[in-house]
């Protein structure tokens, strides 16, 4: 799921999708994105007026609430350039199911962040 490439958004990571996907449609905001898209999604987009927001079910023992993406021209090079500056790993470039190269890092707060692009061949 890639709109545009200069995309980025925040990602809430919560105990209960369901729940809070219904708090964020009373405030006017529709569902995007799903994945996956059949059956209890993992991960939604959400959308109101131009204003995107991911929200993940948080997985048991995972203590990130919040988290950044960013859409990049290249996963393998803006990886490369962030730690030899000094970010922190958190998951080198892998394709994942969804379609997309993502890797994550974490900014010098300790937020992570994630950088995608669709996967070769997509």
């Amino acid at each position: 799921y890639c709109r545009l490439m200069s995309d980025a958004f925040p990602i809430l990571s919560v105990r209960d999708l369901a729940a809070v996907v219904a708090f964020y449609e009373q405030l006017g905001y529709s569902t995007t994105y799903r994945f996956p898209p059949d059956g209890t999604p993992e991960f939604v987009t959400i959308e109101r007026n131009g204003s995107t927001m991911g929200i993940a079910a948080r997985k048991e023992g995972d203590s990130e609430r919040f988290s950044y993406w960013a859409y990049v021209g290249d996963v393998d090079q803006t990886f490369a350039t962030l730690t030899d500056a000094g970010a922190e790993v958190v998951a080198g470039p892998r394709n994942e199911p969804w379609g997309e190269r993502v890797a994550s890092v974490r900014d010098p707060d300790g937020n992570v962040v994630h950088i995608g692009a669709p996967a070769p061949g997509q």
